[in-house]
């Protein structure tokens, strides 16, 4: 089965207005296992169709199924549970609680899955060394530098076993050698473990990684390439 599944997902906003269509008729198939960017200049669409394939927007038409669960017909309280259970975030800001400390910001969305606390505890210490940061694991974000606090970033999209993870510009404010590491990080949990990653990047160090990349402009797919990098 297909991972996921859009069909003709259009955005039009303020529609009373002067609409802007973000989305014009966009159909993808993304399979489990796949590292993919979605490309394209500021205003194409791409983080709109993060947001919507992610549940934290709602299309204006169309259809996205993830898993063969469709979204549009789920209510907004299935809806929040749905992402909370299948799907893993990182965002371009972290957006780490900053009074929790490293292992508690990776913790805290098992908690909301009501986990016990010895399987939390387990899962947050294996995450952390996954991503090389478990000497960090007592510090709080303002104690981390951006590369610290984005690998934290990483471990939490993974800490509710999700059958993939949404990464919006991920590496937009980290630099050079951060951004190489995070890579790797990324790529290898690709490999080892088929974790399913799909980027909205400008970054071109992401892009030479990506297996398959999307490019949208004006809210349509323009090309979509797939490299024999596997």
């Amino acid at each position: 089965m297909d991972l996921i599944v859009t069909k003709g997902i259009t955005k039009i906003y303020n529609p009373n207005k002067i609409p802007v269509h973000a989305l014009q008729g966009i159909d993808l198939t993304i399979k489990k296992g796949e590292f993919t960017a979605i490309v394209g200049p500021s205003g194409s669409g791409k983080t709109t169709l993060l947001n919507i394939i992610g549940g934290l927007d709602r299309q204006t038409e169309g259809t996205v199924w993830i898993e063969g669960t469709d979204l549009t017909n789920l209510s907004d309280n299935k809806l929040i549970d749905f992402r909370k259970n299948k799907i893993g975030f990182v965002f371009q800001s972290y957006n780490l609680i900053p009074v929790f400390t490293a292992a508690e910001n990776v913790g805290f969305i098992m908690l909301l899955q009501k986990r016990s606390k010895n399987e939390i505890d387990t899962r947050v210490l294996n995450l952390l060394k996954s991503v090389g940061i478990v000497e960090q694991m007592n510090k709080r974000p303002n104690q981390m530098s951006g590369g610290q606090q984005q690998r934290v970033a990483v471990a939490r999209a993974l800490a509710s076993k999700p059958k993939f993870v949404l990464a919006d510009e991920p590496t937009a404010n980290l630099d050079s050698k951060s951004t190489t590491d995070l890579l790797d990080i990324m790529e290898n949990l690709n490999k080892k473990e088929d974790m399913t990653f799909i980027f909205s990047t400008h970054d071109q160090r992401v892009i030479d990684r990506a297996h398959r990349v999307i490019t949208i402009e004006d809210g349509k797919v323009v090309s979509d390439v797939n490299s024999s990098i596997n």
